[in-house]
């Protein structure tokens, strides 16, 4: 009895052990991909009032990732600022007006990279490029945190990766309510793409 105990008491050190290493899956495979509009989504989140955080999103949206970790690497994406979303529809016609986004005058943001930094397993961890938005262009930095990269069950290949970062909307000219309004945006990305 008491040696089945010890066995169990070793096995769960050494399951506890490996829990706590770092593991890395084998890097993205280099190349072109498109980027899955169903199964990616940009989100933002902006203080209001300073009592809560308001989450939208938006639905339509484009772009490709060009993956070379010991090349060129560079990432477009188009997002169509109409299919902006926060579940309110009031709000949202509000954030198409010129008051926010504009989205008759400026119906595309845009973002493209400048740099991709890689780690030393050869995954991206950073991305920093210009965002276009509301008539202006920014520098942005994301940080990215892969998620997986493998064949799936249809015979492609794709990768994911989660980006987050933080820009501030007086920078893109975008000022109405200021105060009430929070000036930093917080984005979050959940990128799945297919090689193309």
């Amino acid at each position: 009895m008491q040696t089945r105990i010890n066995t169990a008491i070793a096995g769960l050190t050494l399951i506890t052990a490996l829990g706590a290493a770092p593991v890395y899956a084998d890097p993205a495979a280099a190349g072109t991909y498109k980027i899955d509009p169903q199964h990616t989504s940009v989100h933002f989140q902006v203080n209001h009032l300073g009592f809560s955080e308001v989450v939208g999103r938006f639905n339509d949206l484009s772009g490709k990732i060009h993956l070379q970790p010991d090349g060129e690497s560079s990432v477009d994406v188009e997002i169509q600022t109409a299919s902006v979303d926060t579940n309110y529809d009031k709000r949202d016609d509000h954030l198409r007006s010129p008051d926010f986004f504009n989205a008759k005058l400026y119906p595309v943001i845009r973002f493209t990279t400048e740099k991709v930094s890689f780690n030393k397993n050869g995954e991206p961890e950073k991305v920093t490029g210009k965002l276009t938005l509301h008539g202006k262009t920014g520098p942005v930095t994301l940080s990215i945190q892969p998620v997986g990269a493998g064949d799936d069950p249809w015979g492609g290949y794709r990768i994911g990766y989660k980006a987050t970062g933080v820009i501030k909307r007086s920078d893109y000219g975008m000022n109405f309510m200021q105060g009430g309004i929070g000036d930093d945006i917080a984005i979050n990305l959940n990128i799945e793409a297919i090689k193309i």
